[in-house]
């Protein structure tokens, strides 16, 4: 007979949220812990203390949980999964809503019990980067298991079929992305380092080749597969699975690039004496996808909170829609639409009626309001979901469910906090699509994610830390601030993690790079 009080003795579980208490301290999350899991008292000190040299939570172990980042959250939640010395330790999805920064350290202690103590991992993750990490995976699809193995084994079934697409300067990788999705023969297509990276079901480039049109000039070759690349070709194809995003025939939008939609000018934020946001200047124009990128307590979070409207600017200029919010908030607010982190719809209202709610709280009626919830049912495939209570709703539909309601006004901005934080790979993918479709369409989108391979997607980004800009410019302007002989083609993530550990500076100073328009 199975002993499963022996067997859980043995086996230390970090759930995805971290399993804290918000409103005890460090210490007094470990100290429950502890009781929790039978650790005498004799033999608590020594282990606190290597725990919290190892995550380096030492000198936060008055600090309440609740006030911690993302990061160090992430880190106390290990700690406490580590308290009783585990033989095994199981992780589930432990790196959602932190930066790359708490990722690459979070691995770090991974490794070290590994190696050291001898403990045994098993994680779940959506990032398919860490899955390469691991020495076995299961690769889970539907409830049902598709394949496991090695990494290595896993890319070994790929081949030749994996291709990348260089555009010329003049054509945007996005909307050579945008074009391939779809296409016969194509199984995936993503945005990597200014190139487009495609899995074909055939060998060699020729697939990519036909799809492309003539007039976009662009370098064709093959590259060696990842485990992402092996990841997408198992996942079930459906041919609605990727569907290109139709123009909006109700939106009466034009482009205009060149429109300032909005504007900060020495933004500031004060938390009493706390200075969180510090002379924040950036502008976003019209039709283009600009990331908010940072690591957690960057104030990136307080300036998207202070843009939408939903926080009290502290000094400085900002503008929003032509409208100033610190004087005209509500005129403002009208022009944008806002998706939150986490789910925040009503979970108790069917998908109708969330829609038909947020509809009238923007005051549309009649057949106004009819027109604009079947737009809504169409475009992000929500018709069999109708009479479905939100909260009952699959991952990747609470998503698009959300993004309809934000959109459901027609509004100039788009604010999407952390959008695809949590959500599977495929999920991800048809985000993006539509995000580029209403770029394209004159929608303004400001974006804040960690996982930095989307912030390709974006027209321009901004990075901070610590309330500050550290570099802005194009995906191109801020991998090339990495660039070195050890490292000729760094990614975004090298260039967002030597910014924000300082260990490079942008020319000319620390807080501008020159984009690509000429404009400091």
């Amino acid at each position: 007979m199975v002993d499963t009080i022996e067997i859980q003795s043995r086996v230390g579980y970090m759930p995805q949220k971290f399993g804290l208490y918000q409103d005890l301290t460090v210490a007094e999350n470990m100290n429950l812990y502890a009781d929790l899991q039978g650790v005498p008292s004799s033999e608590r000190k020594d282990r606190y203390y290597r725990l919290l040299q190892m995550t380096g939570l030492e000198p936060y172990t008055r600090r309440m949980a609740g006030a911690l980042s993302g990061g160090m959250k992430q880190k106390l939640g290990l700690a406490c999964s580590l308290i009783k010395s585990p033989e095994m330790l199981l992780l589930d999805e432990p790196t959602v809503g932190v930066d790359p920064i708490s990722r690459r350290e979070l691995w770090k202690i991974v490794y070290e019990l590994v190696e050291r103590d001898g403990i045994g991992v098993l994680l779940s993750t959506a990032y398919l980067d860490e899955a390469e990490r691991c020495d076995y995976v299961v690769v889970l699809h539907d409830g049902e298991k598709l394949a496991q193995g090695t990494p290595r084994e896993f890319k070994e079934r790929v081949g030749q079929k994996v291709v990348l697409v260089d555009p010329s300067p003049d054509i945007k990788p996005r909307q050579i992305h945008t074009h391939l999705v779809g296409k016969a023969h194509i199984i995936d297509a993503t945005i990597r380092s200014g190139r487009v990276r495609v899995v074909t079901d055939v060998y060699g480039t020729q697939a990519v080749a036909d799809a492309l049109p003539e007039k976009w000039p662009a370098t064709i070759k093959n590259t060696p597969p990842t485990f992402e690349d092996a990841f997408m070709t198992l996942i079930p194809h459906k041919e609605s699975r990727f569907q290109i995003n139709p123009v909006d025939k109700t939106s009466g939008k034009t482009i205009r690039n060149e429109e300032v939609v909005v504007q900060t000018k020495d933004l500031q934020k004060f938390f009493g004496d706390f200075e969180a946001v510090k002379g924040l200047t950036f502008e976003v124009r019209r039709g283009e996808i600009f990331g908010l990128l940072g690591p957690n307590g960057a104030g990136k979070s307080t300036t998207f909170r202070m843009l939408c409207g939903l926080l009290e600017v502290s000094g400085g200029q900002i503008s929003v829609a032509g409208h100033n919010l610190r004087h005209s908030p509500s005129r403002a607010r009208s022009h944008l639409g806002y998706m939150a982190q986490q789910f925040s719809l009503y979970g108790q209202l069917s998908v109708q009626e969330n829609l038909r709610f947020f509809g009238k709280a923007y005051g549309f009626g009649g057949n106004r309001l009819r027109v604009r919830m079947e737009w809504a049912f169409s475009e992000f495939g929500l018709e069999k979901w109708r009479d479905k209570a939100a909260a009952q709703l699959p991952g990747g539909y609470k998503q698009r469910l959300a993004m309809a309601a934000a959109l459901l006004h027609q509004p100039d901005i788009l604010f999407l906090d952390e959008p695809t934080s949590g959500v599977d790979p495929l999920a991800r993918r048809e985000f993006w699509l539509r995000i580029n479709g209403f770029a394209e369409q004159g929608v303004t989108v400001v974006v804040t994610t960690h996982f930095m391979e989307e912030s390709e997607y974006c027209d321009r980004m901004l990075i901070m830390s610590l309330g500050e800009s550290l570099a802005m410019g194009t995906p191109s302007e801020i991998r090339a601030l990495a660039r070195s002989k050890e490292n000729p083609e760094p990614t975004i993530e090298d260039a967002f993690i030597a910014l924000a550990e300082g260990t490079i500076v942008p020319s000319g100073g620390p807080n501008r790079i020159e984009n690509s328009r000429g404009r400091k």
